[in-house]
């Protein structure tokens, strides 16, 4: 097997690595540690001398070259030797390159001296489709080729070889989230709950446009397991919502997390709690979200008496089809974790600690 050279080859100030034509007459290379190191070819001047080229021909070319990154539009240089500074890659500031099909017919053209494979990439341009791809392949076969690899310059986010710094052309710039952080004086609301006799206070500064941006939890039991949890959890939900993770994705991945202490609140709104961040995720929700179904009017007094929701209206059948309330109707919110009814498949509400059927009345097996 013919292996490739790399970094061993950049070491021993080679310009190609095995069988392979330069990636470009400039190019980057990544390093492990950060930064990057430019490479430059360094037999141009040897070829521009073998094309008869003067001293002083040869010097204002190599100059072009070191500052524009690119061969093509250099002074003296004539239209017919482009083709001979050829690379796998564009250059950055130029439009030429290698076919990919010149490098299998170069690898077709040693492959009869080896008994084994080449390692070697052929590099495609960015615009390449399924169909040169698969006819790589084909062409490949054909010559006899062992083993091919095939890459699409720009397929990745990050590669080692590039033929530009990071930001220019020929390389998109890698996008970073940015955090947004609060001002140094902010509007903020501090919201007093108690679940199951264990009691809170949940703090939310906001933005200027009034959004969320930080949260704080402070549990009465200071020190206590939950405390710590508490306080970690609101950390990281002020980071992200300041690198700009929506709100709604926060409420929809964390509402209805069950574990201890869970039981009644003193909210209306919210008046059985699975966690203490059920709670607080809903409550975010219920506040800050636009769109939630309220609590329709004549079931407040109800719900404020009992702590619990409602039965909705069951739903009117008309020649066997039912027709399901509208969410509006519905007594409770957040029912993103309602099972479906085992009769008749509708999405059932939180009755109690169990549910109900809006549509035929059926159970969960308390209520």
């Amino acid at each position: 097997m013919l292996a490739p050279t790399g970094t061993i080859a950049f070491m021993m100030d080679c310009d190609t690595t095995g069988v392979e034509p330069d990636i470009a007459l400039v190019k980057y290379k990544k390093l492990v540690g950060g930064g990057l190191l430019k490479i430059v070819n360094g037999t141009v001047p040897m070829a521009l001398r073998n094309l008869d080229y003067a001293a002083h021909q040869v010097e204002d070319i190599v100059q072009y070259v070191d500052e524009n990154e690119t061969i093509e539009g250099a002074p003296h240089l004539k239209d017919e030797h482009l083709a001979v500074f050829d690379c796998a890659f564009r250059p950055a500031n130029g439009m030429r390159s290698i076919h990919w099909m010149g490098h299998l017919r170069m690898m077709g053209a040693v492959q009869p001296f080896l008994s084994g494979a080449i390692s070697k990439t052929v590099n495609m341009p960015p615009d390449s489709t399924i169909e040169d791809i698969m006819r790589a392949y084909t062409e490949g076969w054909k010559l006899g080729i062992k083993a091919l690899a095939v890459y699409r310059d720009g397929c990745k986010r990050s590669q080692p070889l590039n033929t530009a710094r990071e930001g220019e052309a020929g390389e998109k710039a890698e996008v970073r989230p940015v955090r947004h952080k609060l001002s140094d004086e902010r509007q903020a609301i501090t919201h007093k709950f108690s679940i199951a006799g264990h009691e809170g206070y949940l703090t939310v500064g906001m933005y200027d446009d009034g959004q969320p941006g930080e949260i704080f939890l402070r549990m009465a039991k200071e020190g206590s397991t939950v405390s710590g949890l508490m306080d970690t959890i609101a950390t990281m939900t002020s980071l992200a919502l300041q690198y700009g993770v929506p709100l709604k994705t926060l409420v929809d991945k964390f509402s209805h997390t069950r574990f201890e202490p869970s039981g009644f609140t003193n909210n209306r709104e919210i008046p059985i709690a699975k966690s203490v961040t059920d709670y607080v995720f809903r409550y975010l929700g219920n506040r800050h979200l636009q769109g939630e179904p309220e609590i329709p009017d004549e079931q407040e007094s109800e719900v404020e008496a009992s702590g619990l929701a409602t039965e909705p209206p069951r739903a009117a059948v008309a020649g066997g089809a039912a027709s399901v309330p509208e969410s509006g109707t519905y007594a409770m919110i957040n029912q993103a974790d309602a099972p479906s009814c085992m009769d008749c498949g509708t999405i059932m509400i939180r009755n109690g600690a169990c549910y109900k059927c809006p549509n035929c009345g059926s159970t969960s097996g308390c209520s």
